[in-house]
């Protein structure tokens, strides 16, 4: 019988084989089948290159800085505190710097809008007698002017019936400051139906077929310091 097969040599050489085998099993793999295929280039070809995702058409150059706030969260650039509603260098643009100084949130543009929805509200609320709507608007001194004349309308038995057309113009003319509290004014010109009839429905004042043109300067004012941030009517006067 050939015992060759039994040879101690040929036996360490099958087992050498085999460790070999598989560490290179271990470190390469084994083919499944569904590898990703890998294209090489040929030459002078260029590498296959994977399609870019689209984020913007923008070119590069005129993208750059432009997303900067919002990638980094910084603030937008803030527009100076008086710009359109005062100009640069007046009394009333350092007045409203002060201001801004004392309470960073103020923004006298916000303000401006909110006194033109404050003046409409007043006007339409004093014209229908509704003194729930105006107490919170005005200072207590004014609120009682205000009383007074719609308590003394009532008690002539007359009524006013009122239609607030629009604003003319709504501009900011002078600000103040006595320490941290703040006043404002601004001029009112307004377009209004306004007519004042008596208990038996005749026409004492105005028109009700005619525009009326109306003029106002009104004065807020705030403790700019209060978490309360409203501001209530405390003046109202005749334009000069």
């Amino acid at each position: 019988m050939n015992n060759t097969v039994f040879d101690p040599l040929n036996i360490i050489l099958l087992v050498v084989a085999i460790i070999v085998a598989w560490r290179l099993r271990s470190v390469l793999g084994t083919r499944t089948g569904h590898e990703k295929r890998i294209d090489l280039p040929l030459p002078g070809q260029e590498p296959a290159r994977e399609p870019a995702t689209k984020t913007d058409d923008t070119p590069a150059a005129e993208r750059d800085g432009q997303d900067d706030d919002v990638r980094y969260g910084l603030p937008e650039e803030e527009k100076p505190v008086w710009e359109g509603v005062a100009e640069e260098h007046s009394l009333l643009a350092r007045m409203l710097q002060r201001m801004k100084d004392i309470d960073p949130a103020f923004d006298a543009r916000h303000f401006l809008e909110g006194a033109k929805a404050a003046y409409e509200m007043i006007v339409t609320a004093f014209a229908e007698g509704d003194r729930k709507t105006l107490k919170p608007l005005l200072d207590k001194e004014v609120y009682q002017r205000f009383v007074a004349a719609i308590d003394e309308r009532e008690k002539q038995g007359l009524t006013q019936e009122f239609q607030f057309v629009g604003l003319d113009e709504a501009k900011l003319t002078k600000a103040a400051l006595d320490g941290k509290t703040a006043q404002l004014t601004v001029k009112f010109t307004s377009k209004v139906i306004s007519v004042t009839r008596d208990s038996q429905g005749n026409v004492v004042q105005g028109n009700p077929e005619k525009l009326a043109t109306v003029k106002d300067v009104w004065t807020f004012e705030r403790d700019l310091t209060s978490k309360d941030p409203n501001w209530r009517l405390v003046s109202t006067e005749a334009p000069d």
